[in-house]
């Protein structure tokens, strides 16, 4: 089964993406106070499991370049195109915030996506992305997803800074789960599955009380985080500026 058909059976039950969306809405209202009429780009939107979320905030138009994911989208009943974070299908400056999540790791080229956000963005604009934390979390779920990469805070300026941005916030995620994370992910690669990887790595639902938990936990790392910055995480979630007006 397509990795997207696996995701988009797991997105709204699974605590991960219930934890990440926890982590997105408190980002949000932090950096965009009292905002609901927002023109916003989704840059890779997969199934659009976050669209809805990005409502909340204004106007969304979406694209991804996978027509699986986009067969999923259409349930959020906003504008999408097919289409590369690498050539970006939209005007300059017309969005006032362009989002990207879990996308920039699979790129070959993650600079070169993020000039283009950056492109479609007015001036003063801002733009809102995660990705994947930290080489020691490398295992299967990696390799199922192809990553070119997992980055580092120090990686993450760079990229910012090179794409001509302002950034304005970076910090991780997942760090209730981390440690756990790493002593699997750490025998996955040193004892790899016969066969490979499965293609439900990491997003197959766990039993009821097991995801009841660490929905929890993740819950209480969100109210936490908004104010107080972790020191690890699976994940990055960056808060970046255009220069301008």
């Amino acid at each position: 089964m397509d990795r997207l058909e696996l995701t988009a059976r797991a997105q709204q039950a699974h605590f991960w993406f219930r934890g990440f969306r926890r982590f997105l809405d408190d980002r949000l209202r932090r950096a965009l106070p009292a905002r609901r009429d927002l023109r916003i780009l989704d840059c890779g939107c997969g199934t659009g499991a976050n669209l809805g979320l990005l409502g909340r905030y204004g106007r969304v138009v979406a694209f991804d370049v996978s027509e699986v994911g986009l067969a999923h989208a259409r349930a959020a009943a906003c504008p999408l195109v097919r289409a590369d974070a690498t050539r970006v299908p939209f005007r300059d400056g017309i969005f006032d915030l362009a989002t990207s999540f879990d996308v920039l790791q699979m790129l070959p080229d993650d600079r070169v996506a993020l000039v283009e956000m950056a492109r479609v963005v007015r001036p003063g604009g801002a733009l809102v992305v995660s990705v994947a934390a930290l080489e020691a979390l490398r295992g299967d779920h990696s390799a199922v997803w192809e990553e070119a990469r997992r980055y580092t805070r120090r990686m993450v300026r760079r990229l910012v800074a090179d794409a001509g941005l302002e950034l304005l916030d970076v910090r991780f995620l997942f760090a209730s789960l981390a440690p756990l994370m790493y002593v699997v992910r750490t025998a996955q690669r040193r004892c790899p599955r016969r066969g490979g990887p499965r293609a439900d790595s990491d997003i197959r639902l766990p039993p009821a009380p097991i995801n009841g938990l660490l929905s929890g936990i993740l819950a209480g790392e969100a109210a936490i985080g908004g104010r107080l910055p972790m020191p690890f995480g699976s994940s990055l979630l960056v808060t970046a500026r255009k220069p301008g007006v």
